[in-house]
């Protein structure tokens, strides 16, 4: 039985070239291409592939969050990302949505067959190179913990947690209240805290403030 493969990529050269390599290998039958965001939810929907290779920079996709979209029309189907992006952030967020494997467009073919049979077989996969980054990441983090949060998100971090509320720290940083709750939100997901204590707590322990 072949794992059936959708490619959606805007450029027509490298959907071809995917196309026409994957061809060659036995146990994998490439069954649509896509160029957009609106055509690769039709086809997902319609074919139901067990593996999307899912460029996230394409026309009509807006943003990584498009995983989601994936998710719930095609509950089955596993998502590489292929990209030539490859900060931290972008391969954190491509995970946390739904991304089952991660490949820089400057990956060998050997590597992207090789990822899209782990895949299949229900492991995750990451290039490499974004593997050193992120256990680069993984030790910075155990060296400081607050790097996980952005320079504006340490400074509500801190105002919230001497007390102050969600008007107030707008006000004092020239932000709107939506705005405020909008970093709010991330530092939470950030840190898997969701209550103010806990946001106190975690500030003092790591010194951001003192009590």
């Amino acid at each position: 039985m072949s794992i059936k493969v959708i490619i959606a990529d805007d450029h027509t050269l490298v959907r071809e070239g995917i196309k026409s390599l994957l061809s060659d290998v036995e146990g994998i039958e490439v069954i649509a291409e896509t160029g957009d965001g609106e055509e690769t939810l039709l086809k997902t929907s319609t074919f139901k592939p067990d593996i999307l290779i899912l460029d996230i920079s394409m026309p009509k996709v807006f943003g990584i969050r498009f995983c989601e979209k994936i998710k719930e029309i095609s509950p089955e189907t596993k998502i590489i990302i292929l990209s030539m992006h490859f900060s931290k952030e972008y391969v954190r967020e491509a995970f946390k949505y739904g991304a089952k494997g991660y490949i820089l467009k400057d990956s060998s073919f050997t590597e992207l067959e090789f990822a899209i049979k782990s895949v299949y077989e229900g492991n995750m996969y990451i290039s490499p190179k974004i593997s050193q980054i992120l256990v680069e990441d993984y030790l910075d983090l155990l060296e400081n913990p607050l790097e996980i949060l952005t320079e504006r998100q340490k400074e509500i971090l801190k105002l919230i947690a001497e007390g102050y509320s969600i008007k107030e720290i707008a006000n004092r940083l020239n932000l709107s209240v939506k705005t405020v709750e909008t970093h709010k939100s991330q530092i939470m997901d950030k840190l898997g805290i969701y209550d103010i204590p806990g946001l106190v707590k975690y500030a003092i322990k790591h010194g951001l403030i003192d009590i």
